[in-house]
């Protein structure tokens, strides 16, 4: 497991906390999107500081920051990522791992160990195999992403799902997961950012408009809020 990089302060990253957001390299996904493909490959990348850097660091913090996010890459890849979050949560930090849900063995050994206080999976596409593939770039086990949507449903542990609208995704695709939420379930919709980071092929496709992300944003909030 490498931290291969560390945002000392986001406003953003945990709702209602001051975090520190650590990132773990390595992706079991290939998605063009995404603005980390720098570190997909975790051989490719050097690690930023070890762990006991990381908690030296954060042990400075305390009373500071109020939270640690996990994030990548996929942090739930390192069986690592267990002790990690154990010594996090011993210096008094709330914690929250944003994931892809596809690992939900290494998410449920979090939780019932009582490590996580919060908890985002991206949702990357409509839940069936030639959309994940088309967007993802990968086979993936959409059974082992339903278990985990399945385990925070039924845990006491605060979570969200988020989307990422990037090329690709049309306005159908985005009803097709809305479908799979359940009343009152947090979604966020994020729009596409054409960064420089991103695959070079996707960064000048067309995406929906923050325009037509907002019309439709509040027309799925609507009805995701009258189903409740």
């Amino acid at each position: 497991m490498k931290i291969v990089g560390l945002q000392k302060v986001t406003l953003i990253d945990y709702p209602g906390h001051i975090a520190a957001s650590v990132f773990l390299g390595g992706c079991n996904l290939d998605c063009g999107f995404c603005h980390n493909r720098w570190m997909i490959r975790e051989e490719a990348v050097a690690a930023a500081l070890s762990v006991e850097e990381l908690l030296a660091w954060l042990e400075t913090r305390v009373g500071r920051l109020g939270g640690v996010c996990l994030s990548g890459g996929e942090p739930t890849l390192h069986a690592e990522v267990v002790d990690l979050a154990r010594r996090i949560k011993g210096l008094g930090y709330e914690l929250k791992l944003d994931t892809n849900g596809l690992l939900p063995g290494r998410l449920a050994a979090l939780l019932s160990a009582g490590l996580l206080d919060y908890v985002a999976v991206d949702l990357k596409a409509p839940l069936n195999p030639v959309s994940y593939e088309r967007i993802t770039r990968r086979k993936v086990d959409l059974a082992a992403l339903r278990l985990s949507m399945n385990l925070l449903r039924e845990g006491d542990v605060a979570y969200e799902f988020r989307t990422t609208v990037c090329p690709g995704l049309a306005e159908a695709d985005l009803r097709a997961i809305a479908r799979e939420l359940l009343p009152g379930e947090r979604w966020y919709l994020q729009p596409f950012v054409p960064a420089e980071t991103v695959d070079p092929a996707v960064r000048g496709e067309r995406a929906l408009t923050e325009e037509e992300l907002s019309h439709l944003a509040t027309e799925l909030g609507a009805a995701l809020r009258s189903a409740a």
